[in-house]
């Protein structure tokens, strides 16, 4: 019996060392990174945006056509830009990321589901002091050799959507002719490369 236990650990041990050396680690290259999202302003018009700074990983699986194993990202919302500075410094404010309690926003995955071949990354997001599950589709590209530094690098197209009321960002102005100032549906569309960790 003692010889079994110990056939089976050692056969855990061998499969998890084998899944470590298959997984890869990238890191993502905020240079060439985009966290973009597009909500509807005054009911006609969509506002689009973005976060310059962030910093995040993904590790995924080369023996399965660069599955994504698990992922993670740190966003400082004073990074937040949609092209008008007043905009910009509203939104930081207490009326809406209050970015001086709430500095960060954050996505942990938890799991990675496959269905008709479209890959979704799970995960917790916590925004405005408050944490959720988020869904967003991804694809990898590549990867490819980089031809400035050599390191392997990929291609991801991540998109997803939340409500922003969920997190506590509720403030908003009725409308004379009916609505609100701002929606309520928030878009995500995330478009990075990550370069292989060392």
């Amino acid at each position: 019996m003692k010889l079994i236990r110990q056939a089976i650990v050692a056969l855990g041990m061998i499969l998890s060392v084998g899944s470590s050396i298959a997984a890869d680690t990238y890191q993502v290259d905020p240079a060439h990174t985009t966290v973009g999202f597009s909500i509807a302003h005054l009911v006609i018009n969509t506002v689009h945006g973005r976060f310059k700074d962030l910093t995040g990983t993904v590790v995924i699986d080369p023996d399965k056509s660069n599955a994504v194993v698990e992922a993670k990202s740190t966003i400082q919302v004073k990074s937040i830009d949609t092209g008008v500075t007043q905009r910009d410094n509203h939104l930081r404010s207490a009326d809406f990321f209050d970015a001086e309690k709430f500095p960060t926003i954050t996505f942990v995955s938890k799991r990675v589901e496959n269905q008709a071949g479209q890959q979704t990354i799970v995960g917790d997001f916590t925004m405005h002091g408050v944490t959720k599950e988020l869904a967003l589709s991804v694809k990898v590209k590549g990867p490819i050799k980089d031809p400035m530094s050599g390191k392997p690098r990929i291609g991801i197209e991540a998109k997803g959507s939340l409500n922003r009321k969920d997190y506590g960002l509720t403030w908003n102005r009725a409308l004379e002719a009916g609505g609100v100032m701002v929606g309520e549906e928030v878009q995500i569309e995330i478009n990075a490369e990550a370069v292989k960790a060392q």
